[in-house]
């Protein structure tokens, strides 16, 4: 199992940029997918990014793809998002999670506990 502990958000305009990040405690980190949901006031947890555990491919939501950038360090055990052209509608509170499985369109994680998550608030 990987502990995340998520930081990097904040107020920011439409339009804007922010990036969060992610440290991850585990000796197996580098063999996992990781990546990140959020969960806007009312609604649903949404899968956001995913990386797998050589940074080599990366899936996103329809939603984020052209404007956010997942990566990894794994010699920090780090995830981060790079979020662009940030909209209203991105305003979330964004978590980190890790191993995550894929079936199909749908992406689950396999263990299921949470960090704090961290607040993204977009202005318009």
């Amino acid at each position: 199992q990987v502990q995340v502990v998520e930081s990097g958000g904040g107020l920011v305009q439409a339009g804007g940029s922010l990036r969060l990040s992610c440290a991850a405690s585990g000796r197996t980190f580098s063999g996992y997918i990781m990546g990140w949901f959020r969960q806007a006031p009312g609604k649903e947890r949404e899968f956001v990014a995913a990386i797998n555990g050589d940074g080599g491919i990366t899936y996103y939501a329809d939603s984020v793809k052209g404007r956010f950038t997942i990566s990894r360090d794994n010699a920090k055990n780090t995830v981060s998002l790079l979020m662009n052209s940030l909209k209203p509608e991105d305003t979330a509170v964004y978590y980190c999670n890790g191993p995550l499985r894929r079936s199909g369109s749908s992406w689950y994680v396999i263990y299921d506990y949470w960090g704090q998550g961290t607040q993204v608030t977009v202005s318009s």
